[in-house]
């Protein structure tokens, strides 16, 4: 049987502001969203980890997203 492929919901998410001088929760939290670089864009799943995540760094980040 073959799987099906699913059309989840993504967001654009995209660092604007230095992680230098944030705690180092939010630093990980930074690197475990892909954004290691001031300007770095990624792609990712909105489920609820990845919001909760966006979430603690939103005053790190800009996200965009035509679905939600």
């Amino acid at each position: 049987m073959a799987k099906k492929a699913t059309t989840a919901a993504t967001i654009k998410v995209t660092q604007v502001k230095s992680r230098i001088g944030c705690p180092k929760a939010q630093r990980l939290t930074l690197d475990a969203l892909g954004l290691r670089k001031t300007g770095r864009t990624v792609e990712r799943p909105a489920n609820p980890a990845v919001l909760g995540m966006i979430e603690k760094v939103k005053h790190l980040v800009v996200v965009r997203s035509d679905e939600l």
